[in-house]
């Protein structure tokens, strides 16, 4: 198989010859890889089998302009991204941000309505096929990322405890917040799917370590529909699209709703939170699955010996149809050895079914 056939096939559970390898390193471990490997780009030093096609290109969007809507200015060196969300540096990590709200004291819906959001119905979308078609020539996966689909970027405009509150009093600032966003993201889904990408990565965590944020009743009536809107217009323009879903946490009470939703891979099933050889028996003849490997637990503390011996323990689970492809579950820190992200690869290539 080519890479590309061996990809497709294991992600859709009809076999597989080669089990591809996968991860994120924070800034400290790509330089660790660069000095260490002598590894200038990480996915291409590891054979990783996608890469990503970029967004649609705003036109005349200058993020300054958010600034306005920060009663408290922000911080010095505070970053805007494309939503007008604030991030502003922490003292107490290398790469993550303390995250400020535009909308957070926007008391009625005219203000929300007002808010000036990114305009992708006129972003220009011209580059994505070129793209697309690029990536295919080298036996690669094209993939559109777009992470933060609903919620996350909801909720990053409006603060999480207001738009809860929103939420719970059914208030149609959520409505309005709420469908708006989706609006945007069934835009930028469609336009991926029109250059043929062969993997759309949406998500919106949902889950907390031991529970999951909302009940299903909310999810259900605010989250699942929206969406499923975004996942639906997909597949209308591309069928045989492949939307994998990200999810931080515990979320097995959500599975079966992200499964009526369209999901077709589950990312990342946190180790910490959730079984996989459980989750597996439930709902392993219906999705795929991507991470399982802790990165709370064994990639960071683990021996060279217990990280082999959960990937191929987790290879096993999944069977010699695949429906697995097996990776860390979010960005390796840099508390992770190298010795133990070399032990991952390793696992992965050398791996014989023994099920």
């Amino acid at each position: 198989m080519t890479n590309r056939e061996n990809f497709l096939s294991m992600i859709r559970r009809q076999g597989y010859e080669r089990v591809p390898v996968q991860f994120n390193l924070c800034p400290h471990l790509q330089q660790v890889c660069r000095e260490r490997l002598h590894a200038q780009d990480y996915v291409s030093y590891f054979e990783m089998p996608w890469r990503g096609v970029e967004d649609l290109r705003l036109t005349d969007h200058d993020v300054e302009r958010y600034r306005k809507f920060y009663k408290r200015p922000l911080a010095d060196g505070a970053d805007l991204d494309t939503w007008g969300v604030g991030h502003e540096k922490s003292p107490n990590s290398m790469h993550m941000t303390y995250m400020r709200h535009p909308m957070e004291n926007m008391e009625t819906l005219e203000e929300v309505m007002a808010y000036p959001y990114p305009d992708y119905a006129a972003a220009d979308g011209s580059h994505q096929a070129a793209q697309v078609q690029a990536i295919k020539e080298r036996d690669l996966i094209a993939l559109g990322d777009m992470e933060m689909t609903v919620w996350e970027t909801a909720w990053y405009l409006r603060g999480m405890e207001e738009l809860f509150c929103d939420m719970m009093e059914e208030n149609e600032i959520a409505s309005f917040l709420l469908d708006k966003v989706t609006q945007l993201s069934v835009i930028r889904a469609r336009a991926y799917a029109q250059a043929g990408v062969d993997v759309l990565f949406l998500g919106d965590d949902v889950g907390m370590q031991h529970t999951t944020m909302m009940s299903v009743e909310l999810y259900c009536q605010w989250i699942k529909p929206r969406l499923k809107k975004v996942i639906d217009e997909a597949k209308k323009v591309k069928p045989d699209i492949l939307v994998f879903y990200h999810s931080c946490g515990f979320i097995e009470p959500m599975i079966p709703h992200l499964i009526e939703a369209g999901i077709d891979v589950l990312n990342p099933i946190q180790s910490e939170c959730m079984d996989f050889e459980e989750i597996h028996k439930k709902y392993g003849s219906q999705i795929s699955f991507h991470g399982t490997i802790g990165t709370q637990t064994v990639m960071p503390h683990g021996t060279v010996q217990e990280v082999k011996e959960t990937v191929w323990r987790n290879l096993d689970i999944a069977g010699e149809k695949g429906g697995l492809f097996v990776a860390p579950t979010h960005m390796l820190e840099p508390e992770v050895p190298l010795e133990n992200i070399l032990a991952y690869v390793d696992a992965c290539r050398s791996y014989k079914c023994r099920k």
